[in-house]
This record gives structure tokens, C-alpha cells and sequence, in this order.
């Protein structure tokens, strides 16, 4: 599942640079999420926390014809769940990778000059456990953020943005499961969590 995500990723990214025609903009992220909570039916309604970390992340920009930047936008985190979960003596980590589409709309400035904008997309979330047998889970997702721009010269700029991202989980049933056994069962309908990033953007 996880080459797979990462294919279509590449995918996009061509089609989008094809689509660009000299109007990209490439941008590598670093930063730190919040965890979100789940919550757990095998162990009486008990709150599971995903552990906060460090997230990097990509993007792609191009420029449309209205003037308005589109965007494919990928961020990671290594995360963890408690071991307890799953009678484990230690903690259980957790990939969880968002994949949107979406794009950035100025309201103060432009693409090309410094200035504050509204960020967003939409796509999947990928939850990937690392105990061997247990299943990644995919789900869809969105993020709105807002960020904000300093052009540090004509092709580079520094870039801060605090995202938002919702996962519908929508499950009164088995989460990372293998064999019939399920290590979450989960009673929810989403999952929140927040991201800050600092990021280094190429303009070409």
C-alpha cells in the first residue's frame, strides 16, 4: 500500500509539472504534529493517543490561469500508539502519511512576492502499524491552513504554515486488523490533528 501511495504521488507530480509549463514552485518542509486520540472499545471506551513528533513534508505548486497556485502536498509523521494496546512492552509505531490536492489562494500578496495566504486539499490519510500481520488502514481527508511567505530572492523563498488536517474514520469496528483480530477497535468519526512547518520553496 505504502509503494503504491508513493507511485501515485510520483504520478501526480508529473502530470502536474507537465502542466506547469515552467510555472512550479518545489517546496520541502520540516516540522511537528500533534498526535489525535482514538478511542478504543476493546479496552472499555479508553482513550489511545497517536504520539505528537516531528513531520516533514513536499509539495508541488504550479500556477493556473486565473492566477491562483494548485497544489499536491505530502506530509509524514512517525507516530506511535501505547504498547498496552496490543500487550506490548514497548510502543507500537505508527506511520501516518497524508496525500491532498488542493491549492493556495493569496490574500495578501501574490505568488511571486511575500505575502499571507490560505492553504487546503483534499485526499487520503495512509496509517501504516509496524507489527508484523497488522493491516494499513486507508481513509479520506482533508487540511485548510494558513500560511505565509518571504521571498528570499527570485527563485527561493521561506515559507511557515500551520495546517489542520480531519480524517473520517467513521468506524464503529476493527482498526489495524490481521486474521479477525482487530489491535483498535474504534467508536468515532474522525480524527484531528495539527501541523506546523517551516519549509524552503524553489521556484522555477
Amino acid at each position: 500500500m505504502a509503494a503504491l501511495i508513493h507511485s501515485a504521488f510520483a504520478a501526480v507530480l508529473v502530470l502536474a509539472s507537465s502542466a506547469a509549463l515552467g510555472q512550479g514552485a518545489l517546496t520541502l518542509y520540516g516540522g511537528a504534529r500533534s498526535g489525535g486520540d482514538f478511542t478504543d472499545q476493546n479496552a472499555n471506551d479508553t482513550s489511545v493517543n497517536l504520539k505528537s513528533g516531528g513531520a516533514a513534508a513536499l509539495s508541488y505548486d504550479w500556477v493556473l490561469d486565473d492566477g491562483r497556485q494548485a497544489q499536491v502536498f505530502y506530509s509524514f509523521q512517525r507516530s506511535a500508539l501505547p504498547g498496552s494496546v496490543a500487550n506490548q512492552p514497548s510502543d507500537i509505531a505508527v506511520n501516518v502519511g497524508y496525500l491532498h490536492i488542493g491549492g493556495r489562494v493569496f490574500f495578501d500578496g501574490t505568488h511571486s512576492t511575500s505575502g499571507s495566504y490560505l492553504v487546503g486539499g483534499l485526499g487520503i490519510t495512509h496509517f501504516a502499524p509496524s507489527l508484523d500481520g497488522l493491516s494499513s488502514e486507508v481513509r479520506p481527508s482533508l487540511n485548510v491552513g494558513l500560511g505565509h511567505q518571504w521571498m528570499l530572492s527570485r527563485q527561493l523563498a521561506l515559507r511557515t504554515e500551520l495546517r489542520g488536517y480531519l480524517t473520517v474514520v467513521n468506524s464503529n469496528g476493527g482498526f489495524f486488523c490481521s486474521g479477525g483480530a482487530c489491535l483498535v477497535k474504534i467508536r468515532g468519526d474522525t480524527l484531528l490533528q495539527v501541523e506546523g512547518l517551516l519549509g524552503l520553496s524553489y521556484a522555477f
